[in-house]
């Protein structure tokens, strides 16, 4: 057996997805990006039971009601991972269970866009799940433990955001609501709305995109949307672009971010910056 080298031609022929966050504040419009993508080759992930802004798109949903059922969907959409032990989750066994109740995995071929909405409510679901768990209970009194309940929240949840991200042919989207606090030192922050700490910190080294879709405003302060794609960003709101393709401010339609993404690499030379901005002088000859 030779070593499995996978030759540069082979990577760049791959069928690679999208995989990518987008958040913002309630109401800015980010279910309604369904809009913008078509509709036979998308399939809602209902968390959320919130479709009225959506009332006539004519794409295929699903609606998880349970953690059990967000992990039995993940495993159908992503297959099994072979590294795990036939009785933990996203394993081979747990697919072929999941493959026994719903039926061949192949009917999810037609769909290139698996929209979740959202990973604040499926935060909610997983947290519940835990807390009924041996986990969170203290082994020497058996009264609950919430430090365990948030522990095991934040592997449950990794788990399931990391499975899903390992889908390669399909392109998967995590909607969530974004907060705006106040840090110590009276400064405006944001975080997206999850349960626990860890799974905010980790998702953005997980997913390839980080988009905020927020409001700005014009010259004469008219409001507008728009999305905010790299990290380095005048307003501070979280951001990430793995693929060197976008600008920090893009229209609001996914369709054609997903297009653009998907579109002509630039050369390494434009899409990286290595050299350091020229520096204004402001010294001052004071002996003048």
């Amino acid at each position: 057996m030779s070593l499995p080298i996978i030759s540069a031609d082979e990577r760049l022929a791959e069928k690679r997805g999208i995989k990518g966050c987008i958040f913002g504040k309630a109401g800015i419009g980010k279910t309604s990006l369904l809009w913008t993508l078509p509709a036979d080759k998308t399939l809602f992930f209902d968390l959320e039971a919130g479709d009225l802004a959506i009332e006539g798109w004519a794409g295929d949903t699903i609606r998880p009601r349970t953690w059990q059922e967000c992990r039995d969907f993940a495993v159908f959409i992503g297959g099994p991972n072979p590294a795990l032990r036939e009785d933990q989750p996203y394993s081979q066994a747990h697919f072929d269970a999941v493959c026994a109740r719903f039926g061949d995995p192949a009917a999810l071929a037609k769909y290139d866009t698996v929209f979740v909405d959202s990973i604040t409510v499926a935060g909610r679901l997983c947290f519940q799940w835990c807390k009924g768990q041996p986990q969170a209970f203290s082994d020497k009194t058996g009264k609950p433990d919430t430090r365990g309940a948030y522990g095991l929240h934040g592997q449950e949840m990794i788990a399931w955001l990391t499975h899903l991200q390992h889908a390669r042919g399909k392109n998967i989207w995590f909607v969530g609501i974004l907060d705006e606090k106040l840090d110590d030192f009276n400064r405006r922050v944001f975080q997206p709305q999850i349960e626990g700490s860890k799974t905010g910190l980790e998702l953005p080294g997980i997913v390839d995109q980080v988009i905020t879709m927020a409001e700005l405003k014009t010259d004469d302060s008219a409001p507008y949307r728009a999305f905010i794609c790299q990290t380095l960003n005048p307003h501070g709101f979280p951001a990430k672009d793995r693929s060197g393709r976008l600008e920090t401010v893009e229209e609001p339609h996914l369709g054609r971010l997903m297009e653009k993404i998907a579109g002509a690499a630039k050369p390494a030379a434009e899409r990286l910056t290595y050299a350091r901005p020229p520096q204004t002088d402001t010294t001052q000859n004071k002996g003048e």
